[in-house]
């Protein structure tokens, strides 16, 4: 007998680590009346249709943070990969030294600048959780 297997959503989701001259990294609050609400996470969003990863997040940086990024200040870093109940998530990681425009939560969320040792002590979404060794070697 033969069974068949229904396959998952794959949701892609881009991210970006803003990292200040100091060497701390963004965090993002998500609301509380989202999902996953309370949980910090690296700013960044659902790719539209048609959009590119970098398009996505020069989009989202903006709507979010009311910053201007351009596609050669975002270096790819690495990604995540996590199973959720619902869908499975792809999240590339960007890393960003150079923005015009002030960094501030546009959607009211809260904002902390971290140092990259300090990024465990914030509750993430388990997407988010992998994402943090990478930038502790690098940074």
């Amino acid at each position: 007998m033969k069974v068949e297997i229904e396959p998952m959503t794959l949701l892609l989701v881009v991210a970006c680590a803003l990292v200040d001259v100091d060497g701390r990294v963004l965090l993002a609050q998500r609301p509380l009346d989202r999902s996953m609400g309370g949980l910090w996470e690296f700013p960044g969003g659902k790719l539209e249709p048609g959009e590119r990863p970098e398009e996505t997040l020069i989009r989202e940086l903006n709507e979010e943070l009311g910053i201007d990024v351009t596609e050669a200040c975002l270096a790819p870093l690495t990604f995540a990969s996590h199973c959720y109940d619902e869908f499975n998530l792809l999240m590339p990681l960007y890393i960003c030294r150079k923005w015009e425009g002030q960094v501030r939560g546009r959607e009211g969320q809260e904002l902390a600048w971290v140092k990259p040792v300090r990024l465990r002590d914030y509750p993430m979404p388990a997407a988010d959780i992998p994402l943090i060794a990478p930038l502790i070697d690098l940074l």
